[in-house]
This record gives structure tokens, C-alpha cells and sequence, in this order.
């Protein structure tokens, strides 16, 4: 019993020095969406991003992309650049629920100092679902509206 309590112990210990050793950001978003935003790198510069906010400033919507890095050019001496692009799932609130697959593509700079900028389009293709109808998703069209991104990295 006690080397299953230690050895448990030990496993959650590696999985929160392994999370922290990874870089993250968090900050706003702000486009057709005000959200909160949450970065969290997974393989050396690919990341998931969690964002919560108001998609389209009337409804509380939840989305959470799995960002490639598709390219870092060199374009400075300092900071750093990066292309990335990837699928995601979205869930929001308003008269009713609406799920969505969503797509990520963004060019981001990360100064030499933990701020992080970045500019991006977020689109979703869903579902709404209300109290007696439901339809496509139309207002996740104007995900292709461009959105900027301010974030403290650690």
C-alpha cells in the first residue's frame, strides 16, 4: 500500500515538474471575441490555447485550439517569430448551445521581454441548438474577422 501511495506521489510530482518546465502565456484576446487567453507549449513550440470570453460580445463561449508551429523565421536579432496554424473545439452560451470545430492560423512575436503579440483568425463551423430549433452556426463566420492577441509569458 505504501509503495503505491510513494510511487503515485511520484508520478504526480513528474507530471507537475514536466508543466512547469514548459513555457506558457496568458493574457487577452480581443476581435470579434473579448477572451481570456491561456498558451501552454507541448512539444518544444507547438501549443494548446484555451481561451473564455464573449464570442461576438453576447454570449460566454469556451474554445481550446491545438496550435502547430509551422515555421520560426529569423527576421530580428531578438525575440522571436512564429507561424502557426491548427484544429480546435468551441462551446458557447446564449439562448440556447452552440458546438463547433474551429480552425487557428497566426502569426505571433514574443519580445526578448515576457510580452508576447500575435494576429490571428479563428473561424468556427458548428451547431446551434436552442430551445425549440436549431441551425448551422452563422456567427462563426465572423471568426474570419482578424483578432489581436497581448500576453505575459513565463
Amino acid at each position: 500500500m505504501m509503495k503505491k501511495i510513494i510511487l503515485t506521489a511520484v508520478i504526480a510530482l513528474g507530471f507537475v515538474a514536466a508543466a512547469s518546465a514548459q513555457p506558457r502565456a496568458i493574457g487577452a484576446r480581443l476581435g470579434w471575441a473579448m477572451e481570456a487567453s491561456y498558451q501552454h507549449t507541448v512539444n518544444n513550440a507547438d501549443f494548446v490555447e484555451v481561451n473564455l470570453g464573449t464570442f461576438g460580445y453576447h454570449n460566454l463561449s469556451l474554445s481550446s485550439t491545438y496550435n502547430f508551429m509551422i515555421a520560426q523565421p529569423n527576421w530580428t536579432d531578438r525575440g522571436e517569430w512564429g507561424f502557426y496554424a491548427g484544429p480546435g473545439l468551441a462551446m458557447s452560451f446564449f439562448n440556447g448551445t452552440t458546438i463547433a470545430v474551429q480552425a487557428q492560423v497566426g502569426l505571433e512575436y514574443t519580445f526578448w521581454f515576457p510580452l508576447q503579440l500575435a494576429v490571428d483568425l479563428k473561424p468556427q463551423f458548428g451547431a446551434w441548438i436552442g430551445n425549440h430549433s436549431s441551425g448551422f452556426y452563422t456567427g462563426g463566420l465572423y471568426g474570419f474577422a482578424p483578432a489581436i492577441a497581448v500576453r505575459y509569458r513565463f
